[in-house]
């Protein structure tokens, strides 16, 4: 029709939104965030990458964890980014808490900060091959140091190497959609004491050890899922005759924007002070997209 002004040219639905996150992974493969910050499960990184966003996307989660044994709290809290679904950045804080005496006062904090690379295959896309998705991730660990013990304020004092230190570790998770199954396993290369809150290295032992880490995962739903994890440690102290973690997990995820992790903990014994297991529970909440 004459005399009829041209308006503004559409605009494509993918154009306008092109900076939200598109939530194109399936529910629950972004997995949960562990106790030390890392897209996987409660104990142990995974070669997922944390988050919803695909290929194309990114994602972004934020946790609170709570672990409690008989004598011992642990808390861990942080943000995780994971970006096209290929590289993961992650930032956490760990604080550590006794709470019978001559422990009630106790406290240790350690920050912890970590990049994820996914190098090879996919958990989901590769359902016809055997090969699992790979992923490789360093995490920096810092201990702030030891309150609520008089004159004993740094790690050191306890016999470790050093205050801080640095994890590196090989991912592999095969996911096995048509049995509701996943399987991971991954290699770590630590100096670390109870992960860090006993520092780095120790009198024992001064040098990187591989430490096999292993989870199973059943998908009873789309929404929710069992398992259990392994976590094999190093013994550097004598102040510390560390033992291996385990857990039994149940996760449920509500929707792509809220999980919440609940599990049964063993994290044996923590220092020769106090020689007696430690077991209790895990909670876990994470919300993101």
């Amino acid at each position: 029709m004459q005399g009829a002004q041209a308006g503004p040219d559409p605009v494509e639905p993918e154009q306008r939104n092109r900076w939200a996150p598109d939530l194109g992974k399936l529910t629950a493969t972004g997995g949960v965030i562990q106790v030390e910050g890392a897209g996987g499960g409660g104990l142990t990184p995974w070669a997922l990458i944390t988050g919803y966003g695909s290929r194309d996307s990114y994602g972004a989660s934020a946790h609170y964890t709570y672990v409690t044994t008989q004598d011992y709290t642990l808390k861990s809290y942080g943000v995780a980014v994971g970006i096209m679904d290929r590289v993961e950045l992650s930032a956490a804080k760990q604080e550590f808490y006794g709470s019978l005496a001559p422990l009630n006062s106790l406290k240790i904090t350690q920050d912890i900060f970590g990049v994820k690379v996914k190098l090879a295959g996919d958990a989901v896309y590769n359902q016809d091959q055997w090969m699992p998705q790979i992923a490789a991730g360093v995490m920096f660990k810092r201990n702030n140091g030891i309150g609520g013990l008089g004159a004993v304020t740094s790690v050191k004092q306890l016999g470790a190497a050093s205050d801080s230190g640095i994890d590196y570790y090989v991912a592999a998770t095969k996911l096995f959609l048509q049995q509701s199954v996943l399987l991971n396993a991954t290699l770590r290369l630590t100096k670390a004491n109870q992960m860090g809150l006993l520092g780095f290295g120790g009198d024992k032992n001064d040098r990187y050890q591989p430490m096999g880490e292993f989870s199973a995962a059943y998908l009873i739903n789309r929404k929710l899922a069992i398992g259990a994890e392994y976590r094999m440690k190093p013994r550097n102290l004598s102040a510390d005759n560390e033992k291996d973690y385990y857990d039994a997990f149940l996760a449920w995820f509500p929707s792509k924007n809220l999980s919440v992790t609940l599990a049964y903990v063993s994290l044996g014994d923590i220092t020769i002070y106090n020689p007696k297991r430690q077991n209790g529970a895990y909670l876990s909440l994470q919300a993101g997209f």
